[in-house]
């Protein structure tokens, strides 16, 4: 078993920044990659970015430029730096961790932008 723990959160006005990290409680490279994804009130959970166990990045379209996904293997951590955030960019964040068939999930952190 795996837990995985978000934190950086909160509120923010369109245009500013957070840092998203996901703390995990085993080594994040036993991972054949792990994820960020985002779920706004009413829609459907969506990949935001990840990273595989290479170092390969990918980013959904929406935040291509603005959002860089990066990891810090000493810390077992995963970050999500988020630039020039818009008001739809508001979501629960989550950090995933997949391995074969299996997922393990943190709880979700919450991402408000708005003025």
């Amino acid at each position: 078993q795996v837990d995985l723990a978000e934190s950086g959160g909160g509120s923010v006005q369109p245009g500013g920044s957070l840092r998203l990290s996901c703390a995990a409680s085993g080594n994040i490279f036993n991972f054949n990659f792990m994820a960020w994804s985002r779920q706004a009130l009413g829609k459907e959970r969506e990949l935001v970015a990840s990273i595989n166990v290479g170092g390969s990045l990918t980013y959904t379209d929406s935040v291509k430029g603005r959002f860089t996904i990066s990891r810090d293997a000493a810390k077992n951590t995963v970050y999500l730096q988020m630039d020039n955030l818009k008001p739809e960019d508001t979501a629960i964040y989550y950090c995933s961790g997949h391995i074969m068939s299996r997922s393990y999930w943190g709880q979700g952190t919450q991402v408000t932008v708005s003025s």
